[in-house]
Order: C-alpha cells, then structure tokens, then sequence
C-alpha cells in the first residue's frame, strides 16, 4: 500500500468555462457597451446642420461688410486707381489757376 501512494495518477478532466446565465450575458454586453461612445446620426446631422447655418451667416455678414466697405472706398475716394487720381489733381491744379488769373 506504501507505493500505491508514491504513484502518479492521471486522469481526465472536462475543463468547463464559467457559465453564464443570459440574463448575466446581456447584463455584460450591455455594461460593455455603455463605456463605447457611439456617434448618434441626429445629434451628427444636427451637429452639420449648424455648422451649415452657422457658416451661410458668416459669409452673409462678410458680403454686408464687404459692400459697406466697397460704399464707404467710393464716398472717400479711395477706391480709385493712380490714373484717377492724377486726373483730378490735374483738375484741381486747372481750377486753382483759373481762380488765380480772376484774382
């Protein structure tokens, strides 16, 4: 009997996963899930929308400037090109000698 404990025993065993229940699997999933941040398309399309709106703003309000601008360069002068700006020195110079001849 002394060596019957000295020797190795080998036997087969069935190595089973832990069971889950559904309830604990769906338990799981959804706890897995609900740490992955997924993207909502209406929140993404409400998201494009304003960004849309927010753009067409933009450029509307730099058209107003844009023509506030181009009106205020024609009232002060300033948008004139060199060749303008000679002829109307010019003009001034022919006033001022005809004012000079009268006086």
């Amino acid at each position: 009997m002394s060596t019957a404990w000295n020797q190795t025993l080998r036997m087969k065993i069935l190595a089973v996963g832990p069971s889950m229940t559904p309830e604990y699997s769906q338990w799981h999933d959804q706890r897995v899930n609900d740490n992955i941040l997924m993207s909502n398309l209406e929140t993404a399309r409400s998201l494009e929308e304003h960004l849309q709106n927010k753009a067409e703003e933009d450029l509307d309000s730099l058209k107003m400037d844009y023509k506030k601008l181009r009106r205020l360069m024609r009232t002060t002068g300033l948008g004139k090109t060199s060749e303008q700006w000679r002829q109307e020195i010019q003009e001034e110079k022919t006033k001022v000698d005809q004012w000079e001849k009268k006086f």
